[in-house]
């Protein structure tokens, strides 16, 4: 397993990322089957949210109750959640206040003292990054998160940020898989007129933005089709693309979903992939593909496979 060390921070992290958002109806028996084999695979990071599960601190809460970690066992592990999302509206809330309020709860669902990474999840239009920052510092300073970083963030929405807060954007989460890749394929077909591809979609090179800033990207639904429109692995809508997937998968002797994950940490952003499956098969199979060498050709063929233009 490929890792690679967050900016500013001592995190040495796996360049594949276990999230959690759907285990609030699965069994202590599973939960532990699921971060049993990522762990046997080197995936010792984990990614929570407060909002996922049926209710508030569902899936943190469900975790815990299933792992009972131990302090030693604890500090093996990279635990990332997230605030800012308010289910009932929904809206969102990056206040001094309810970011206290989320990260305590968070603390007391996942029965721990601290938590390794906070994420701002999606960007809160009237943020105010004063408060931001007034949050940060005394969650840091009481001991309670250690690093921080945003989700779906634009590069202007984050030097909003950077401006008032004193800590490091360690990461920024965004949807990235072969078949919805603008952040990716937008640069590669700028400035042509007549190509949905060349539009804009991203606030203006966050890919690049990121590297510049030596923040982590880290991929969200990195089989997803579209924003939750279902996988595009083994689909009749992506013919071509899993046909060259299923060429290349023979080729490395791996599974077709190491493919898929290969094409983002073949990427020199050094990414996270973050599974959402709570199949311990899927995860190792993804885990593969943490350093499969694809070279720029194949890269560039499954690239183009997906409908992407190369101009």
């Amino acid at each position: 397993m490929k890792t690679i060390t967050l900016a500013g921070t001592e995190i040495a992290a796996p360049n594949v990322v276990l999230g959690l958002m759907r285990i609030s109806d699965k069994s202590d028996d599973e939960v532990r089957e699921l971060v049993r084999t990522a762990r046997d695979a080197g995936i010792d990071f984990l990614d929570h949210a407060d909002i996922y599960g049926t209710e508030l601190h569902g899936c943190e809460r469900r975790f815990a109750e299933a792992m009972q970690l131990t302090p030693s066992q604890r500090a093996e592990l990279t635990i990332q959640t997230k605030a800012g999302i308010v289910k009932d509206g929904p809206y969102f809330d990056f206040s001094y206040e309810h970011i206290i309020e989320s990260v305590d709860g968070s603390l007391a669902a996942l029965d721990t003292d601290y938590i390794d990474i906070l994420l701002l999840h999606r960007p809160d239009a009237l943020v105010e990054p004063e408060e931001v920052a007034r949050a940060f510092d005394e969650l840091e300073a009481a001991g309670k998160v250690r690093a921080f970083g945003v989700s779906n963030h634009t590069p202007r929405q984050i030097d909003l940020l950077k401006r008032y807060v004193r800590q490091p954007i360690v990461a920024n989460q965004l949807q990235l898989s072969i078949t919805h890749s603008p952040i990716v394929a937008q640069g590669i077909a700028a400035n042509m007129q007549s190509e949905a591809q060349s539009v804009t979609l991203d606030g203006g090179g966050i890919v690049d933005y990121c590297r510049l800033n030596d923040i982590t990207i880290q991929a969200w639904s990195p089989f997803q089709a579209g924003f939750f429109t279902g996988v595009f692995l083994d689909s009749p809508e992506y013919g071509e693309l899993n046909a060259v997937i299923d060429r290349l998968a023979a080729a490395y002797d791996v599974p077709p979903i190491a493919i898929a994950t290969a094409w983002i940490t073949r990427h020199p952003a050094n990414m996270q992939v973050v599974l959402g499956t709570t199949s311990p098969e899927r995860v190792a199979g993804a885990a593969l593909g943490s350093e499969l060498p694809l070279t720029r050709a194949e890269w560039y063929e499954l690239f183009r496979a997906a409908g992407h233009l190369v101009p």
